[in-house]
C-alpha cells in the first residue's frame, strides 16, 4: 500500500508541474519558461505521465541550443537516451512550424521593407545545417517573393551557382531582382574570398540583362554578413 501510495503521489507531483508549467506559459507569454521548460513542454505529448525535464536538459547539453535541438538531424536526436520517434516528431512538428510562420512574414509584403523578417527567416532556416547550401531569392517589380530556389548544396563557387543559371532563371519566371543566399556551417558569417568573386560575376551578369542583385547574405550561427552592407556589391 505504500508503495502504490507513493507513486500515485508522484504521478500527481508530475501532472501538478505540467499544470503549472502551462498556466506561466499562458499567463506569462514567450519569456516565461526557460529553453529546457520549452522542450519539457513540448515532449510532454511525447511521454504520458515521465518527467520530461531530464530528457530537455540532455538535448541542451548535447546540442547546445534550443534552436540547435530543432534543427537537429533526427538520426542525431534518437541518439539521446530516452529519445524516441514520437519525441523527435514532437520536435521536428515545432521547428517546421518556425520556418513556415517566419516564411508567411517574408511573404506578406515587399522583402526589402521587411529585412528583419527576411533575416530572421533565413537565421530559422539555415543557421543550424551541417552543410553549405546555397539559394536563390527571386523578387518582382515590387520587391515581392516570387521564388526561394535551392540552388545546391556545397562550397559557394561556380561548380556550385552558375551565373548565367541564376540569370536564366530570373528571366524564365519574370524576376526583376535577386538576393543571394548561403550559409557557413562553422558559425563564422565572413564572406570567403569566393563568396565575393562569385557575386560580382552575377552582379555583372544581372546587369547585362536588367536583373539586380540586391544583396547577398551569408547565415552563420555567430550571426549574418550582408556584402551591400560591407560595400562588396
Amino acid at each position: 500500500m505504500a508503495e502504490q501510495a507513493e507513486g500515485e503521489t508522484g504521478a500527481h507531483s508530475g501532472i501538478g508541474h505540467r499544470a503549472r508549467l502551462r498556466q506561466r506559459l499562458l499567463e506569462g507569454g514567450a519569456e516565461a519558461l526557460a529553453d529546457y521548460e520549452v522542450l519539457e513542454y513540448l515532449l510532454f505529448g511525447a511521454s504520458a505521465r515521465g518527467n520530461t525535464k531530464p530528457l530537455a536538459k540532455a538535448l541542451l547539453q548535447r546540442f547546445g541550443s534550443l534552436a540547435a535541438v530543432l534543427n537537429a538531424d533526427p538520426a542525431q536526436l534518437k541518439q539521446v537516451k530516452g529519445l524516441g520517434d514520437v519525441g523527435v516528431g514532437t520536435l521536428k512538428i515545432a521547428a517546421l512550424i518556425a520556418r513556415r510562420m517566419a516564411r508567411s512574414e517574408v511573404q506578406q509584403q515587399p522583402v526589402l521593407g521587411s529585412w528583419q523578417a527576411l533575416l530572421d527567416y533565413l537565421t530559422i532556416d539555415m543557421a543550424h545545417l551541417t552543410v553549405e547550401r546555397v539559394r536563390v531569392l527571386y523578387l518582382n517589380s515590387q520587391n515581392r517573393l516570387m521564388l526561394d530556389h535551392h540552388v545546391g548544396d556545397g562550397t559557394v563557387d561556380e561548380a556550385a551557382i552558375h551565373p548565367r543559371e541564376v540569370i536564366r532563371r530570373a528571366l524564365d519566371i519574370g524576376a526583376t531582382a535577386m538576393i543571394l543566399v548561403h550559409n557557413h556551417p562553422s558559425g563564422n558569417p565572413e564572406p570567403s574570398r569566393a563568396d565575393i568573386q562569385i557575386t560580382a560575376r552575377i552582379v555583372e551578369a544581372g546587369q547585362l540583362f536588367g536583373v539586380t542583385v540586391h544583396d547577398h547574405v551569408i547565415i552563420g550561427r555567430e550571426g549574418h554578413v550582408s556584402l551591400r552592407a560591407r560595400g562588396l556589391i
